[in-house]
């Protein structure tokens, strides 16, 4: 019940059906405005439909300069595969990190330690995946972006700060039992069970990062760091994005060490970048109300028509 109630309560929690709705209704006003149902594919053209449904991940790394990414194969499901050779040949070691190339909101993401689990997980999934070197680097944002077509620079319109699953014993409770102090926490305990021993029993003051991933299915806490934006960060990730022909809406999901190294592209790596389906993932913060969150939704929903009018002018189909 206490659960339920936290989810309730939270809106954060509700289904994507839920707080998307007033957006499937705006977007049936640009259907009607563009006379397209696949309006979307103007928004980002050099990504397959805009990066709204079907991009493969490491279709849109490719549009980088491999050095801001993780380095990363590209694995058919379908295919039996050396993988001992296979990451050896590539120099990448373990532990190393695992997920679909089509797929979104960490589904089926994982750090795995050992060949027999890389082979496990070949076996078990169903589609064509990804095998990413792990970044060390302690830090997680998610940095939106938007770039109308007639304009040289475009600009970051928010910043989500990423708070990993991390817990601090006390010398006396279980792993368990300090996660079920808090509902965010005791929400993953399904999740955890099978993966670490939750019967351990941490030192004094002793901090331990249980989900090392940045997605709030995983038990990770957004928060709202439009402090974070400054005009170096901005000049810095528009000088890289700019550059990328026919992208202009979107949020790259960044690991990074400190923010001064971040602001002059220091010390980071580009973990993921969506898209159409890009959510402002900041409104995810607790202080977000319900009508926030929708007012920040509809904010970027309208620099989607902004984007697809100009193209469209550009392309000659309206």
């Amino acid at each position: 019940m206490k659960l339920w109630w936290h989810k309730l309560n939270n809106w954060e929690y509700w289904p994507v059906y839920i707080v998307y709705l007033p957006t499937f209704f705006l977007w049936v006003t640009y259907m009607i405005k563009f006379r397209s149902f696949r309006f979307y594919n103007l928004v980002n053209p050099k990504i397959k439909n805009g990066g709204f449904y079907g991009d493969g991940k490491m279709e849109v790394y490719k549009l980088f300069p491999q050095k801001l990414y993780p380095k990363t194969l590209l694995i058919s499901h379908i295919k039996t595969n050396n993988f001992e050779k296979l990451l050896k040949e590539n120099q990448l070691a373990f532990p190393i990190i695992v997920k679909p190339d089509v797929g979104c909101r960490g589904v089926s993401v994982d750090k795995l330690y050992s060949l027999d689990a890389l082979q496990t997980y070949h076996s078990t999934i169903n589609e064509a995946y990804l095998i990413q070197e792990n970044i060390e680097l302690p830090n997680e944002i998610g940095l939106f972006y938007c770039r109308l077509p007639n304009q040289p620079k475009g600009q970051i319109t928010g910043i989500t700060n990423k708070r990993f699953l991390t817990v601090t014993g006390n010398g006396k409770d279980s792993l368990e039992q300090l996660l079920r102090l808090n509902p965010r926490f005791e929400l993953q305990i399904p999740k955890l069970k099978n993966k670490i021993d939750l019967s351990e029993v941490l030192s004094n003051n002793e901090q331990r990062c249980l989900v090392p991933f940045g997605n709030h299915n995983r038990g990770t806490q957004f928060l709202d760091g439009k402090d974070l934006i400054t005009e170096k960060l901005e000049l810095y990730f528009d000088s890289v994005l700019s550059k990328i022909e026919g992208f202009y809406f979107g949020r790259l999901d960044i690991r990074f060490n400190t923010f001064e190294e971040l602001e002059q592209g220091l010390n980071f790596s580009i973990i993921e970048l969506n898209g159409v389906k890009s959510e402002p993932t900041h409104i995810y913060d607790p202080k977000y109300s319900f009508l926030l969150g929708q007012q920040e939704i509809f904010k970027h929903q309208k620099m989607i028509s902004k984007i697809v009018e100009m193209n469209a002018v550009k392309s000659n189909l309206i």
